[in-house]
């Protein structure tokens, strides 16, 4: 196969959803109609069996879960699909919006009862931001749910997105007879009674054959018809080309659980998802999926994801080019030639090391302190990929030392959490103080734990009364060292060396944008 083919073949993704929407399931289930597992379940009771061999507490053990397996491949017809998983709780958003950085294109999972929830919302702003591709996908049509029209209407209000519905459900809950396939002009019933294994449906092709009256009723075959002519009259055909551009979304409706309407989902997406992307740099160029030369970037780590062994692991992006195992490759922040011997693949729930990867897959590397979030790898080329921002924490603790004779210790867990992308560590200007800003609070909990259980430092973290910390600039340098001299105690400085505004309330925050008009204050590092 040609570099060109295997770039072409690649469809990236990330799976999003509120909490409990059914986001673990549809993942599993795609690794089940991909063939990656045999049974549903099975990546699941991996999980459970790598987090009760890790020593971390139960949030932990949550967080591990999802990180362990944050990339799943798999091969699917001549595809070759990698799956990235999303924390869905909210305190790990930050998490989630860097994964999106990875990514070509979104499936989102919608809860058929509950509809658009808060997560959801939040979590197309950060697709907005990048234009990304998102596919729909309403689930639990099993459970008494919303009528599937409002649910549609829901979706285009509140998430200002139009979308075309590619297979409509027959009844709901206790009455939900199956899907009918508005492209294939098929129709396939709901069985229900099978959850770990890909069950066949039967499929019907014209929509007005009398078979389709017998098989689900005369009432429902009539609305069924009558639903079908309201959406041809109502929703515009699919635009691919639209959708590609992130202004149209397929949407797709099914039960995950029950492993229906996973197919048309799944043949949809390859079929029209984005093979891997350009992507942009902040020197000022574009670096295409078929230039030569190898190119990646770095959106995760994980420090001590198994503490016997003290492994971290750097999640990378490949970019352009062909990454190869044992070659050097130059970490661009670092100014320094590194090698991997043993570059792992994650295939479903198993790691293996492999020789070479191409543009669109997502490769771990075991690292001794390397890297950061956000660094580039290349051939030589010194360039840094744009699009991996820190944004405003919500939630702020002073960091206080529990046991002097650890200081060093605390100091390096500080450091490596924080480059882990777990919070975020600000040094106040006018005293030196550590403070820890999150955007949520079970992170604080993360990492007192961490900090006692990795590095055998003790700390507490301390109320601060505090809104926003916020990343500050200027066209004008003098103008910039007047405010920072004026507010002299709100100021400090990020893990980079960057200044900060630390302001204890909106009040306070207007007036020093109106008494500084050429200031610019930033919710995101990456300005």
């Amino acid at each position: 196969m040609t570099f060109t083919e295997e770039i072409n073949r690649r469809r990236t993704f990330a799976i999003i959803a509120h909490p409990d929407a059914g986001k673990t399931t549809l993942t599993e289930k795609l690794l089940l109609f991909g063939g990656a597992i045999q049974t549903a379940g099975a990546v699941k009771s991996n999980k459970i069996k790598k987090a009760t061999t890790s020593d971390f507490m139960e949030i932990e053990k949550q967080r591990g879960i999802s990180v362990s397996t944050s990339v799943m491949a798999f091969d699917y017809k001549q595809y070759k699909v990698n799956i990235l998983d999303t924390p869905g709780h909210e305190d790990f958003a930050e998490d989630t919006y860097r994964t999106l950085s990875a990514v070509d294109s979104v499936i989102m999972v919608i809860d058929c009862v509950k509809g658009v929830e808060p997560q959801t919302r939040k979590l197309l702003e950060v697709c907005r931001m990048r234009n990304t591709p998102v596919i729909v996908f309403i689930n639990k049509l099993d459970r008494e749910g919303q009528n599937p029209f409002d649910l549609l209407d829901e979706i285009e209000k509140e998430l200002k997105i139009k979308v075309r519905p590619m297979t409509f459900p027959i009844g709901i809950g206790k009455s939900f007879k199956g899907v009918y396939d508005l492209t294939k002009s098929s129709l396939n019933l709901f069985q229900g009674d099978s959850k770990t294994t890909v069950e066949e449906t039967l499929t019907i092709t014209d929509i007005n054959d009398k078979q389709i009256n017998k098989r689900i009723g005369e009432d429902f075959a009539a609305q069924l018809r009558t639903d079908v002519d309201l959406i041809n009259g109502v929703y515009d055909q699919l635009d691919v080309k639209k959708y590609l551009e992130g202004q149209i979304s397929p949407v797709f409706f099914g039960s995950a659980v029950n492993n229906f309407g996973i197919a048309e989902l799944l043949d949809c997406f390859v079929e029209i998802a984005p093979a891997p992307k350009a992507r942009d740099t902040e020197e000022g160029t574009t670096i295409q999926p078929d230039d030569k030369k190898f190119s990646g970037f770095v959106f995760k780590i994980h420090a001590n994801l198994d503490p016997k062994h003290r492994d971290r692991i750097a999640f990378l992006r490949i970019c352009s080019g062909t990454f190869e195992r044992n070659k050097y490759y130059y970490n661009v922040r670092e100014k320094k030639q590194l090698r991997f011997s043993n570059p792992t693949a994650f295939m479903a729930q198993q790691k293996s090391v492999i020789d070479e990867a191409f543009p669109g897959d997502v490769i771990g590397l075991y690292d001794a302190g390397n890297f950061k979030i956000g660094d580039s790898l290349t051939e030589g080329a010194d360039i840094r990929f744009k699009g991996i921002p820190s944004f405003s924490p919500e939630l702020f603790r002073y960091v206080t030392n529990l046991d002097p004779m650890k200081t060093k210790q605390l100091q390096k867990g500080l450091e490596q959490l924080t480059d882990e992308g777990v919070a975020q560590l600000f040094t106040k200007k006018i005293d030196g103080r550590k403070v820890i800003g999150t955007v949520g609070a079970l992170q604080f909990e993360v990492i007192q734990h961490r900090l006692k259980a990795e590095y055998n430092a003790s700390a507490s973290f301390d109320q601060i009364n505090l809104y926003k910390a916020l990343w500050i600039s200027s066209n004008d340098r003098k103008k910039l060292e007047a405010f920072m001299q004026d507010r002299n105690a709100h100021i400090a400085y990020d893990k980079d060396q960057r200044p900060v505004f630390l302001a204890e309330s909106p009040w306070l925050l207007q007036m020093a944008q109106e008494k500084f008009p050429d200031i610019k204050f930033h919710v995101k590092s990456e300005f």
